[in-house]
């Protein structure tokens, strides 16, 4: 038996094995490959899909930002009419508003108390006038702050008058026009 050689045959053995590694390593490489492919194709598919669905929200949230904007122009169109609208109110309230200071006070000067000048600078009246007693003037201030137009008074002065037949004293007062939003509520009860 010596002289047997195994030599050819396991040559022949270690070529089918290298073939068969190489046929098995070639085949898992494929799969491998194919494996990527499919699963790089998948995420492709998601990845476009999302990219769709990112588009058309982009799309829609710029329509809905239009139309946002179109509401802020709409909304400040709407307060400049209410503002116009209460202007044009509070004109037409205030258009007979001297006459009726006048009336109101007209109301509030008791008897025994006489008026010499009267003067409005924007809500503010300045009143000089000459009273007969100081109880006539504090009537007066009462009235005044029971007015449903007139507000805050305050006496400025008072000055005795001289010795005559009959005793008048000076006096100085001011006194306020309420703003519109309570003349409003005030003149629209019964």
């Amino acid at each position: 038996m010596p002289h047997i050689n195994l030599l050819p045959w396991r040559e022949l053995q270690r070529e089918e094995s290298k073939k068969k590694f190489v046929t098995i390593l070639i085949g898992v490489v494929i799969i491998c490959f194919a494996s990527m492919y499919l699963l790089s194709s998948f995420y492709s598919g998601l990845k476009d899909g999302q990219n769709l669905k990112n588009n058309y929200l982009s799309s829609e949230i710029s329509m809905l930002d239009k139309k946002i904007s179109e509401i802020r122009n709409l909304d400040k169109r709407k307060e400049n009419l209410q503002q116009r609208m209460r202007l044009i109110e509070e004109l037409q309230s205030s258009r007979n508003l001297g006459t009726q200071i006048m009336d109101e006070v007209a109301k509030i000067v008791p008897a025994g108390v006489y008026l010499t000048k009267l003067e409005r600078r924007g809500s503010q009246i300045h009143v000089l006038g000459r009273s007969e007693s100081n109880n006539r003037l504090s009537t007066m201030l009462r009235q005044v702050q029971s007015s449903y137009l007139l507000e805050r008074p305050s006496m400025q002065g008072i000055v005795a008058g001289d010795q005559s037949s009959r005793l008048l004293s000076d006096f100085n007062m001011e006194f306020y026009v309420k703003p519109f939003d309570q003349i409003g509520e005030v003149s629209d009860e019964p």
